[in-house]
C-alpha cells in the first residue's frame, strides 16, 4: 500500500514533475491492453511502440495509428539492423506518416549482431535524413546508466556525442529514453555524467512498472540490468519472494530526492510496463493520488 510522501518541499516537486508527463511502452500486440487502459492514462501521453522481431510493418503501422487516433502520442522504434534497406525504411515512415502522423520517432541499433540491411546502427539511420522526410521532428535515442552488456562504456558515451551532433546537424529536436533500472544512485551518477559530457536535452529515465518479482528479474538478466539482491532489497521487495508484486515506488522517490535541475537537467520517466498497460497506468493514478498530486 502507497503512503504519503513527507519530504522537503523541492522533493516533493520534483517527484510530481516526474510523474506529470510519464512516457509508456508498448508491441504491437498490446493495443487490446491500450484500449482497455485508454481512459486511465492522459490524453496526450507519449507511447512507444517497439520494434519487435516477431512483429510486422503493417502491425507497427496499425498500432501507432491507433495510438494516435485514442488521443495519445505515438513513438515509432526503428531497429537500425534490422531493416534490409533503404526502399524498407522509407516504406516504414511514409506508412507512419500516412496512418498515424507521425512526429516523433525512436531510433535504436537493434539486437542482430550484424545488420541485416544497410545501417549498422542507429546513428546511420538519422544521418540519411529520411527522418525528417517523412515528418519527425523529435528523435528518441538509447541510454544505459548501468552500461550495455555488450558495448563498452567509452564507446556508448562517443554514440552518444555523435548522435546528438547528427540529430542537430539534421535539424531534429532529440530525447533520450534510458534501459530500466532498479536502483536510483547509478541513473543519478550517469545523469551527472550525461550532463557534464555536454549532451543535452530531455532525459526519460526507463522505470519498470508493476510485476512480479520474477518477471522483474527475467527482464532484467534479459537486458544486462543489475538486479541483485541487495539492489532487489533497496527496491522494496525479498528477492526470495518471487511472486510478489513489486511497484516502483522507493526508487521514484529516491530519484526525487536526489534530482538537481541544475546538475541532472530535464527528467521525467518512462514506463516499461512488464506487468500489463492497464496495471501500470492505474498503479500511476493511485500512487499520484496517494501523494495528493
Amino acid at each position: 500500500m502507497t503512503t504519503t510522501l513527507t519530504e522537503p518541499a523541492a522533493a516533493r516537486t520534483a517527484l510530481e514533475g516526474l510523474l506529470q508527463n510519464y512516457s509508456l511502452e508498448m508491441t504491437a500486440k498490446d493495443v487490446p491492453q491500450l484500449e482497455e487502459a485508454a481512459d486511465i492514462i492522459p490524453q496526450g501521453t507519449k507511447i512507444a511502440i517497439t520494434f519487435l522481431p516477431n512483429e510486422n510493418f503493417p502491425a507497427r503501422v496499425a498500432a501507432a495509428a491507433r495510438v494516435r487516433q485514442l488521443g495519445f502520442i505515438p513513438v515509432p522504434h526503428i531497429s537500425a539492423r534490422r531493416l534490409k534497406s533503404q526502399a524498407e525504411l522509407e516504406a516504414f515512415l511514409a506508412a507512419l506518416q500516412r496512418e498515424a502522423a507521425i512526429d516523433r520517432a525512436f531510433v535504436v541499433a537493434g539486437d542482430p549482431p550484424q545488420p541485416e540491411g544497410p545501417y549498422a546502427d542507429a546513428l546511420a539511420v538519422i544521418r540519411t535524413g529520411l527522418l525528417g522526410k517523412y515528418g519527425v521532428a523529435r528523435v528518441g535515442i538509447s541510454g544505459y546508466p548501468e552500461g550495455h552488456p555488450e558495448i563498452g562504456s567509452e564507446k556508448l558515451w562517443q554514440a552518444k556525442r555523435e548522435k546528438q551532433a547528427a540529430i542537430a546537424d539534421m535539424g531534429h529536436d532529440f530525447a533520450v529514453v534510458t534501459q530500466f533500472g532498479f536502483d536510483a544512485a547509478p541513473i543519478l551518477s550517469w545523469l551527472e555524467q550525461l550532463r557534464g559530457g555536454n549532451v543535452h536535452g530531455l532525459v526519460r529515465v526507463g522505470v519498470p512498472g508493476p510485476a512480479t518479482v520474477k518477471t522483474l528479474l527475467r527482464f532484467a538478466a534479459r537486458c544486462g540490468v543489475g538486479a541483485s539482491a541487495k539492489v532487489m532489497s533497496k527496491y522494496g521487495v525479498s528477492i526470495t519472494r518471487l511472486l510478489t508484486t513489486a511497484g516502483p515506488d522507493e526508487l521514484i522517490k529516491d530519484l526525487a530526492r536526489g534530482l538537481a535541475p541544475a546538475r541532472h537537467g530535464e527528467v521525467l520517466l518512462h514506463f516499461y510496463p512488464f506487468g500489463g498497460l492497464k496495471t501500470t497506468a492505474e498503479w500511476v493514478r493511485d500512487f499520484r493520488q496517494a501523494q495528493g498530486f
